[in-house]
């Protein structure tokens, strides 16, 4: 489906939630990219240390959830897609407890997944009465959740001749490349829809998928467009420059309380209206928004709808604390 039939598609344009989540049931989505364990210190905080101006933290519990590409394909399974993920994750306890969530969430992980070379991409969160305090991130160097172009086709071959689409959710943990994004493109029996949720940085290039999902300063970032504070969004400028470098067939930028820009041959087309009502974590929200977007289009719909159907999930998520996915039953 090319741009222009993509948001043209008169198919769609009055589907309901409903409509679009029976006709996307059982699609084969195929993940790729940075899959870590989101993992949850909540507690209280009533003094500082005397030790250096920090609070004192009271642990009252802790808690885990898939989160970067694991949270794409959670978000996925739960609106009922099939669900398949390919992404560097350690064999350690990390690693255990993270494959064992996929599997309980209905994800099954791509063989090659799984190695000893690397740790478990882990984060940590720290919460006080539900606002962060910080974060502490387990990683390695990004080498080490590289995988070499063509052991990656070697890996992926059977599961991108059986995708309806794929998915690219890049962190900029290792996973995701020039040469990662270029060894997919060429697979000989892939799904035309493949999507890409960028994180913009020197050296990588970004061309070539049908769908790229940045955030507003992510946005920029790819159109070499400062970001001036207290200055409107240049929609027109950063819309054209994207299509310059990179040629995505589709383009949603996703603008927070601003809602979402939708992108078509270089032009800004159409803003959509933010749909949450109550704003407690973004954690996440771009996964939901890439997942409901490519479930929608996989499925036959257009850009317009399929961005409403991502706008209204993103809603739903955005008023959860934490890393979090949406039902079929909230949307």
């Amino acid at each position: 489906m090319n741009a222009t039939n993509a948001m043209n598609a008169t198919n769609a344009m009055n589907a309901t939630n409903a409509e679009i989540l029976a006709a996307a049931k059982g699609r084969r989505i195929l993940v790729v990219g940075d899959a870590m364990l989101d993992s949850y210190v909540w507690g209280d905080a009533t003094r500082l240390s005397p030790e250096a101006p920090v609070p004192v933290v009271r642990v009252e519990r802790e808690s885990a959830v898939p989160g970067g590409a694991a949270n794409v394909a959670v978000n996925l399974a739960s609106l009922g897609a099939r669900a398949r993920l390919f992404s560097p994750i350690g064999r350690d306890a990390d690693g255990a407890r993270l494959e064992a969530m996929l599997s309980d969430r209905g994800v099954t992980l791509v063989p090659g997944s799984i190695s000893d070379s690397r740790p478990t991409i882990v984060k940590t969160r720290v919460l006080c009465r539900r606002q962060q305090v910080c974060r502490l991130d387990r990683e390695a160097p990004p080498s080490a959740y590289a995988t070499p172009p063509e052991e990656l086709a070697r890996i992926l071959a059977a599961d991108a001749a059986e995708a309806d689409a794929i998915v690219l959710s890049d962190y900029a943990k290792g996973s995701i490349s020039t040469e990662t994004i270029q060894s997919i493109l060429a697979l000989p029996h892939r799904p035309e829809l493949v999507a890409l949720d960028p994180k913009p940085r020197a050296g990588v290039d970004f061309s070539g998928v049908s769908l790229m999902t940045p955030n507003r300063t992510e946005a920029l970032r790819l159109a070499g467009i400062e970001d001036v504070p207290g200055m409107p969004f240049p929609a027109d400028d950063v819309c054209a420059a994207i299509h310059r470098r990179f040629a995505p067939k589709m383009l949603v930028v996703t603008l927070g309380p601003d809602g979402m820009l939708l992108g078509d041959g270089g032009r800004a087309a159409e803003r959509i209206p933010t749909a949450a009502r109550e704003v407690f974590d973004v954690s996440g929200a771009g996964d939901t928004v890439i997942s409901a977007l490519v479930l929608a289009l996989s499925a036959g719909f257009g850009l317009r709808e399929a961005a409403r159907f991502a706008n209204e999930a993103a809603g739903v998520v955005v008023g959860k604390v934490g890393t979090a996915t949406v039902s079929p039953d909230e949307l």
